[in-house]
Formats: structure tokens, sequence, C-alpha cells
């Protein structure tokens, strides 16, 4: 390796910066890579944020871009980039498990759209991150391998499902990552990390070999530590798929390019909305001081700030947590072991049920039993209108909520969780104080809107960092980049530096 490819001046990058570097020959991306498997060989241990490390797999595809740039071929954005992949997306060949003993040392026999416009962008996947079991969780204890540790205390929790993801980042093991947002697990692993987390718009970025949660809510998408990252990443999974019939004929809004607008010329004229229901008891006065200055900072950027009544999402909590659990029952219904995955009791004097049900309560854990029993019961007969239906009226007031917010804002904005890290262990007995973290978070999810969280400080009390919530009309997902470059902008100039530059050495 060069001495421009050592120690953690490389690993500190952007992913902007990393490309450039690669395009111009400053660096290769066999230097790049190898730095970032250095650094998951020397902090992974305390952090856990990767369950399966493909260093070989890494360091060829690195090779073949250097290979591509010496031939004088052009370079994507992110050509030769490395990139860390939440371990819910199908990878050919590289084990699987969505942190679940069931699937454990599953290797599929084909890519997921998404790490397939990975591949085909020249970004260089290091590996699978750790997860709440089948994305179920926001905090990443839920996963069958141990949990994921928060670089900024490692006695913390990073968020979840997708805490490898956002630790990776934070612990600097990767420039860029991704993520899946059911109720919230970008963005709150986000804002828990002091890093950027984007939930795009449902349906513009393909779910097709995303092992699916709860179809109608599960959206993955970009995770990096800055804006324009994420921009960047954005534009290079987002686009139609005819493999996945839920994905939008659309033109993906141009994120890039709305990043760099932010950055420079900020938000003036935007109308942002400040959502009501978002605020009160079980806030911690860090996060609402910190996202009270971020809005005051906006309008003098010369935003116009607005309150925002939305009624409905008082009820997006409840409503969430029985149609998430209902689809959950029978997305892994296919989970039976006589397909794929474990096989438990298969002696030869037991029937496939027998199997079946012996298979589940060895390779399940309990948060996921729990939302399967929750919605199955939901779903049964009797109860299907009085629990199941009744939660979709809901969900279509919240719709219309949002429709009604957006005719008086151009984006809306929030905390992105209303505390910061919990310590492990501290919510593990208490479900619902858990489910508590994904306030702010899940009625983007149910309405199919887009979603973004950024840094915007340090809570005095503990020293953590807080989120700032952005919300955006489904396909104006551009105008997320644009609020929340413009207001990383000013905060850096704030600041004199980034946010992630007060995490702990590890």
């Amino acid at each position: 390796m060069s001495t421009s490819a050592s120690g953690s001046d490389v690993t500190r990058r952007t992913a902007a910066d990393l490309a450039a570097a690669i395009a111009s020959g400053e660096l290769t991306s066999v230097e790049v890579t190898q730095a970032h498997l250095d650094r998951i060989a020397k902090v992974d241990e305390k952090v856990h944020a990767f369950l399966h490390v493909d260093a070989e797999g890494a360091l060829a595809a690195a090779a073949a871009v250097d290979a591509k740039r010496a031939a004088g071929e052009r370079l994507g954005p992110l050509a030769g980039v490395p990139l860390a992949l939440k371990d819910v997306f199908t990878t050919r060949g590289i084990p699987t498990t969505c942190g679940s003993k069931i699937l454990e040392g599953w290797l599929p026999p084909y890519d997921a759209t998404v790490t397939r416009r990975l591949r085909e962008a020249d970004v260089v996947i290091l590996g699978k991150t750790n997860m709440d079991e089948f994305a179920m969780g926001s905090s990443t204890e839920n996963s069958a391998y141990g949990p994921t540790r928060n670089p900024w205390d490692l006695e913390r929790i990073p968020g979840g499902s997708g805490g490898g993801s956002a630790a990776s980042l934070a612990a600097f093991q990767a420039p860029l990552a991704i993520g899946t947002d059911t109720g919230g697990s970008i963005r709150q692993p986000g804002a828990v990390t002091g890093t950027v987390g984007v939930k795009p718009t449902y349906g513009g970025v393909s779910r097709y070999g995303l092992v699916a949660f709860s179809s109608s809510l599960d959206q993955g998408g970009p995770c990096a530590r800055t804006v324009l990252d994420a921009a960047l990443l954005h534009e290079a999974i987002a686009g139609y798929d005819p493999l996945d019939s839920t994905s939008i004929d659309a033109p993906v809004p141009p994120v890039v390019e709305a990043a760099r607008l932010g950055a420079s010329e900020g938000v003036r004229g935007l109308r942002i909305g400040v959502v009501k229901q978002f605020d009160g008891e079980g806030y911690a006065p860090g996060v609402r001081q910190r996202f009270r200055e971020s809005v005051d900072l906006l309008a003098e950027l010369g935003a116009e700030i607005v309150e925002i009544d939305a009624p409905s999402f008082d009820y997006a909590l409840p409503a969430y947590y029985l149609i998430a659990p209902s689809e959950c029952s029978s997305n892994l219904a296919r989970f039976d072991a006589m397909r794929y995955g474990l096989r438990v009791g298969d002696d030869g004097t037991r029937s496939a049920e027998e199997v079946t049900a012996l298979t589940r309560e060895a390779g399940f854990g309990a948060e996921v039993k729990r939302r399967i029993m929750l919605g199955t019961y939901a779903l049964s007969s009797g109860y299907y209108d009085a629990y199941y239906g009744q939660a979709q009226k809901v969900r279509t007031l919240i719709i219309r909520d949002f429709d009604r917010a957006f005719e008086r804002a151009d984006v809306l904005v929030s905390p992105t969780t209303p505390t910061t890290a919990f310590k492990i262990g501290e919510r593990a007995d208490d479900p619902m104080a858990m489910y508590l973290a994904d306030l702010c978070t899940i009625p983007t999810n149910l309405a199919g809107n887009a979603g973004m969280s950024v840094p915007c400080g340090l809570a005095p009390e503990d020293g953590l960092p807080v989120g700032f919530q952005i919300l955006a009309p489904a396909l104006k997902d551009d105008r997320l980049y644009r609020v929340g470059a413009a207001l990383e902008a000013a905060l850096q100039d704030r600041w004199g530096h980034p946010i992630l530059e007060e995490v702990p050495a590890l």
C-alpha cells in the first residue's frame, strides 16, 4: 500500500472524495478497500457491525475497478468505493442470514436488484452487516448473532434494525452502507450514530431480493456520512425494476443535483412544516433543544416555518404494529424447513408439520415469534375487521393528513427519535418502550413518502448524536437532499468540523 493510502486518513474521507481520488489515480481502489478491511479487522471485534466480511471478493472487485481505470475506461460516480450491505439483501454465493438462525449459512443463488446495481456501478461490497432478526427491532439487540454496539458509546445501541450498517459508518469501517426502512430502520440508526440515513419513496428502490418483513412498508435506501454521499448512492441503486411489482416506473428524482444546490444556495423560499404531534412528553431535553436550534437555523437561511397539525399521526404507532406484524406473519410462513434454511427434528419419525414447528421454535427469536403471533391473531377470523381493517383505515387518514400538510409545506421536519441512544439491555424487557423509538418515523412508511435523518448536533446531557428528520412527498426525494445539505453545511460552519470527528476513538 502506498503511503498516501495508509492510516486513518483514507477511512475518514467521504465517498465522493474517495471516488475522485480513485478516478484521478491518487489512490487505487485496492488501497482504499484494503484500508477499510484493515479498519474492520481492528475495531469490529468491539463494534460487531459485520456478520460476514468478504475480503477476497472485495479485493477482487477493487482490482477490477483499477484495471478499468488503467485501460482508460470511464468510471462511474462511486466506482471503487467500498460499501457495507445490510444482511437482508440477497448476495449470490455470500451468506444472507437476515440476522436469524433459521437462515444461518444460506448462500443465495441470485443477487437482489440493489446488489446487482451496486456491482454494475463498480461499488465494492465489503460484506454483510448485522441487523435485528428479519428487520424486527429498533436496537439490533434482536440479532441471533449478538448485538452491534454504538461507536459513540460501546454500552449503547446503534439503532435498529439496521444498526450494523449505521455503526460501520460511525466506526469508519465503510464510507457507504445500505439499509432498509420498514418503520424507521434506516433513519433511527442514522440519528443515534450521527450519520445520514434516507428512506426513499416507497417503490423508488427495488425490493426484489430484499427478504420481506412487511411488504407494503419495506424500503431499501442509502446510508452515509454526508448528504452528498447518500445522494450519490441513492442515484446508483434507484430506478424502475420490472422484477418488482411495486417498483415505480418514473425517473429518479435529481437527488445529487439537489444536494449540491442545498449546500451552495440553501433553502431560501422553501416552506418547512414543523409537525405539532412530534413534540411533547417523552422527548429528551437535548433532542428538543438541538431540533429547535436547527429549525431556527433553517429560518435564518431563508426558509418559511409553518406549524403543521396532523392529528392522525398520534395513531400511527398502534396502526403500524397491527399492519407490519400481519404482513410478517404471512411473509415468514415460507420458512417451513422444507425448502431452505434450518431443519430440526427430521429423524424419520416426525411429520412435516412437526418438523416445521420444531424448526421455527429453534430458528426464530423471541421478537419474531411475538410479531408472528400478533399478526396471525390480527388476521384471524372474527378479528380481521376489528384490528387489521381498522389499522388500514387509520393508514388512509395518515395519508390524507400528509396530503394536506404538503399543501402548506414543501417538507415536514421533526426530531428523528424522541431520545438519544439508550443502553444495551435497557428496554429489552419492555417491548412498548422499544417500539416508541420509532414514534416519529413510522407515519412516513405508512404513507409511502420519502424521509431522511441528518445529524443536528449532540445532546448536552449525554454528548450523544441527535437526528433531524426531513419528510417529503412521494417522488420528491430531491427536497430531502436540498434541505439536508443546507442544514449540514450550516451546522458544519457553526461547529467548524463534521459531527463524526467527535466520535471517541476505538
